[in-house]
């Protein structure tokens, strides 16, 4: 008794540590989460980036587009456009915990930098409502111009700028006022908006001119200082930390373009998937994720040698990804 008693407990031992072992792994293998709206299929894909397989599928609302994520991870937020509403995704959970009215047809949203302001662009309203994340109660309605689409918030948590697909602007929100203060004109049908890390540039695409172009905005003086000329049909923009490298995703050219900051110039063409839409980085900014909305799959950009080193299966017709910072 005593021989098989001891061989029950060394067994369990064994399991105990084989259980430690493999739990352990596989937290530490997990990496920051890829966050991708399925316009068609009414979800949220969710990729790790450490292996760029997909964890989970998280039902939201009707036609879900801008995503963002909350500073600390915890929160992810996504504009459900069918639905006139926003979801709040508990990140741990892998759920819904709270739904937030706003008005007709909201796409692009954008957090202040602290994660305490929620802004949501309702195209079909021509407004933007400001929500208290902390309660997810309105602050504000703020009236935009015909048809706005998408929002970036400033470094210093600033300024909010809107782009106006029908109107040709940008629409310039003092956020400490909640008020519009300038209308910037751009190129016809502007869509995605970044700000350069100090704050002092602002990017804006414009997709139905030929070539399409990226419009550099000078912050200071609200005006448009150079324009890139890039390929068909420019959408999302992002900026790496150190402001010298863009990354701008086209909907018709099927391509990534990069862009030089300094010189201004694309140096690099990056084919993906059909429709690349509103694009992310990692947090340290080694890889790209890329939707591409008739491919239903996400291409993933290796940013060093520039290249697509995967592409991976997510819903119907994505549209936006975001990358937690953990």
């Amino acid at each position: 008794m005593m021989r098989h008693g001891r061989c029950l407990s060394v067994w369990a031992v064994v399991v105990t540590l084989l259980w430690w072992f493999v739990h352990t792994s596989s937290a530490a293998a997990a990496g920051p989460m890829a966050y991708v709206t399925n316009e068609k299929s009414g979800d949220v894909t969710v990729i790790d980036t450490a292996t760029n397989s997909v964890v989970r599928s998280i039902a939201v609302g009707k036609r879900p587009q801008g995503v963002v994520i909350s500073p600390d991870g915890r929160r992810v937020y996504t504009a459900n456009r069918d639905s006139d509403n926003i979801s709040v995704i508990d990140a741990e959970a892998g759920k819904v915990v709270a739904t937030w009215p706003v008005e007709v047809g909201p796409e692009g949203v954008a957090l202040s930098p602290d994660g305490g302001r929620l802004y949501a662009v309702n195209e079909d309203a021509g407004t933007v409502t400001v929500i208290d994340t902390k309660t997810g109660a309105t602050i504000a309605a703020i009236e935009a111009q015909v048809e706005p689409e998408w929002v970036a918030v400033s470094p210093d948590g600033r300024w909010a700028y809107v782009s106006n697909e029908t109107s040709n602007t940008l629409t310039v929100i003092d956020t400490a006022a909640l008020k519009v203060v300038a209308s910037i004109p751009v190129p016809k049908n502007p869509r995605g908006i970044a700000f350069s890390p100090n704050g002092k540039l602002a990017y804006a695409t414009s997709e139905q001119v030929e070539p399409g172009v990226l419009s550099v905005i000078e912050v200071a003086r609200r005006r448009v200082i150079k324009s890139i000329p890039l390929g068909e049909r420019p959408v999302g923009v992002v900026v790496r930390r150190d402001g010298r490298t863009l990354y701008v995703a086209h909907g018709r050219s099927n391509a990534v373009y990069v862009i030089n900051a300094a010189t201004m110039t694309v140096t690099k063409k990056i084919p993906v998937g059909e429709r690349a839409w509103y694009l992310a980085l990692t947090p340290d900014e080694r890889l790209l994720y890329v939707p591409n909305g008739r491919s239903d799959s996400v291409s993933v950009i290796d940013t060093a040698s520039e290249k697509v080193i995967a592409t991976v299966p997510v819903g119907k017709m994505p549209y936006a990804v975001a990358v937690s910072s953990k």
